[in-house]
């Protein structure tokens, strides 16, 4: 049987079972299955053992704890103290409260890593204050949805660390990575809601003007997360504790800060654990059944072939690269961040490797291209998560919104590409 007549039998059963509604581990799963049985000659017990080889894996123990630790800003409200802090420092700029929603949200993302939950808590804390106030919705909402791809840059970061535990990349270097870029991202997003309201005055109800007083209370109510984002990944940095370690770390702490805000709650407590199960149950779904993907690609020869392709195409190098980039962006209007890692890197990763890039590189920048389609229609995951939150506002309301700083996002994705070093330097000097 031709190479062409098996990929179409394996990817479309697999399509065929995602458009009927089956979760995408199902059906990466059941089409693998299928590719095993008629294709590789081997039995389905290749799950158990990959399943085995993949879970066993003692990096991957972070992903829970770290989910739990956002998971407990979110549900006890303590995250409110943050926004509310922001809202302060960052009144005096135009759409001040854009602008502190953004800055809050990279706070959030050096305790978080989930942009699902960075979704639902900004959309919860955030936008009814906002609509009060007489924000022009479609802008929050659209800001809000591209401040929270931040929690998945900037460390820790839950893509990064099933990056590199699928491509053995250091997960520490993977963090520092991101440092530089989400940093640039948050104040482009910060600019870009400059640039929108000084175009277009009516937007926002204006500035906000705070006392020296009143700031000075803001960076008290800043300072116990700064705390714990620094404890966390500076014991990282550091070299006193492994990403699994830190993670422990900030489990605890984020309990503690929501019991000196009277915060916590039974119901909290068992509601952010049930998250970190849920969450870490997909992702560990998805990899095993992937790895089993993975191995019938490599056995029917797809993925020498793919890369006999690509390399092929008389772009050169770059130009090669941003077709992958576009491919990722058009993928990732279907399939969420981690869902999509899983399922191209057995073809794409030899390709990367072939052209020189550097894996740590090419890990901050996929989860850059990967954030941009959770804020795309159809299925981005952001847009969902919000509209969860404000019903009465549709998803394309949403997406329109997002456009503006989708433009900085994909400026920071050439940046990348043309100066690789604001990934790279700070790892260097780290380590």
């Amino acid at each position: 049987m031709s190479l062409g007549l098996m990929c179409v039998i394996i990817l479309g059963t697999m399509v065929l079972l995602m458009v009927m509604g089956i979760e995408v581990a199902v059906s990466i799963g059941i089409a693998a299955g299928l590719g095993l049985l008629l294709f590789v000659d081997q039995p389905l017990n290749q799950f158990a053992f990959s399943a085995w080889g993949v879970l066993n894996s003692f990096t991957l123990t972070a992903v829970p704890l770290f989910v739990f630790m956002g998971a407990i800003f979110a549900n006890t409200g303590t995250i409110e103290a943050l926004f509310i802090g922001a809202r302060k420092l960052f009144g005096f700029l135009p759409g001040g409260l854009i602008s502190a929603v953004i800055g809050a949200n990279a706070v959030f993302g050096a305790m978080s890593g989930s942009t699902i939950a960075a979704a639902a808590t900004f959309g919860k804390i955030a936008f009814p204050e906002m609509e009060r106030l007489g924000y022009n919705p479609r802008l929050v909402l659209g800001s809000m949805a591209v401040a929270t791809t931040l929690s998945a840059l900037i460390p820790p970061s839950i893509i990064l660390i099933v990056y590199g535990d699928l491509r053995i990349v250091s997960v520490p270097r993977l963090f520092a990575g991101g440092i530089v870029p989400g940093a640039i991202l948050a104040s482009a997003l910060i600019l870009t809601t400059i640039v929108l309201v000084r175009i277009n005055p009516s937007l926002t109800p204006g500035v906000v003007k705070t006392t020296w007083g009143e700031k000075l209370t803001a960076l008290k109510q800043v300072t116990p997360f700064a705390l714990v984002i620094l404890l966390v990944l500076g014991s990282i940095f550091a070299g006193i504790m492994t990403p699994t370690e830190s993670s422990s770390l900030g489990a605890f702490l984020s309990i503690v800060i929501a019991l000196a805000y009277r915060r916590m709650s039974f119901l909290a407590l068992k509601q952010s654990m049930l998250t970190a199960a849920k969450i870490t149950a997909m992702i560990a779904f998805l990899l095993f059944t992937a790895t089993v993907m993975s191995i019938v690609f490599h056995h029917i020869g797809l993925v020498e072939k793919f890369s006999e392709l690509m390399l092929g195409l008389p772009f050169g190098k770059y130009g090669i690269f941003a077709v992958v980039c576009v491919a990722y962006l058009i993928l990732g209007m279907f399939f969420d961040s981690i869902s999509m890692m899983v399922l191209t890197f057995p073809v794409i990763t030899p390709l990367i490797n072939s052209l020189g890039f550097d894996p740590l590189w090419f890990g901050v920048v996929y989860v850059v291209l990967a954030e941009i389609g959770c804020v795309t229609p159809p299925f981005g995951l952001n847009l969902f998560a919000l509209q969860s939150v404000v019903p009465k506002y549709d998803i394309m309301v949403i997406a329109l919104g997002a456009l503006p700083y989708l433009v900085p996002t994909l400026l920071l994705v050439v940046l990348l590409t043309a100066f690789p070093q604001l990934i790279l330097w700070l790892p260097s000097l780290l380590y």
